[in-house]
C-alpha cells in the first residue's frame, strides 16, 4: 500500500523519478522536472499524465512537428513510433507509464 502526494514530490535533478510500481514489465513512475527532456521514440507505448504544472509536448507525425499544452490532469498517449519531447513550463510532476527499460 502506497499513498503518494504528487504535488509534494521533488528531486535534485530534472527527470529523476520515484518508482511507484512495476506491473509485469510495465513501469509506473512519478517524475519531477523543470527542464525539457530530449527527442526520443520509446520502444513501446507510453502514457504521460501531468499531475502538477504544465508541459508543452512536441511530437512528430509524418515529419511535421506538432505541439500541445498539457495541464494538470491532462494525458498524452505516445503510440509506438511516436517521436516526442516534453517541455515543462516551470516545475512539473508527471506520471509516466511505459515498458520497463524504455527511455
Amino acid at each position: 500500500m502506497k499513498v503518494i502526494k504528487s504535488k509534494e514530490f521533488t528531486t535534485d535533478r530534472a527527470w529523476a523519478a520515484l518508482d511507484i510500481a512495476n506491473l509485469q514489465g510495465i513501469t509506473v513512475r512519478l517524475h519531477w522536472t523543470d527542464q525539457p527532456y530530449k527527442w526520443h521514440i520509446n520502444d513501446g507505448e507510453e502514457i504521460f499524465a501531468v499531475m502538477d504544472g504544465a508541459v508543452e509536448m512536441h511530437y512528430k507525425e509524418n515529419d511535421i512537428i506538432h505541439q500541445v499544452l498539457l495541464e494538470t490532469g491532462d494525458i498524452f498517449h505516445a503510440t509506438i513510433g511516436t517521436e516526442h519531447v516534453a517541455h515543462p513550463q516551470g516545475a512539473a510532476r508527471v506520471l509516466v507509464i511505459e515498458k520497463e527499460g524504455s527511455i
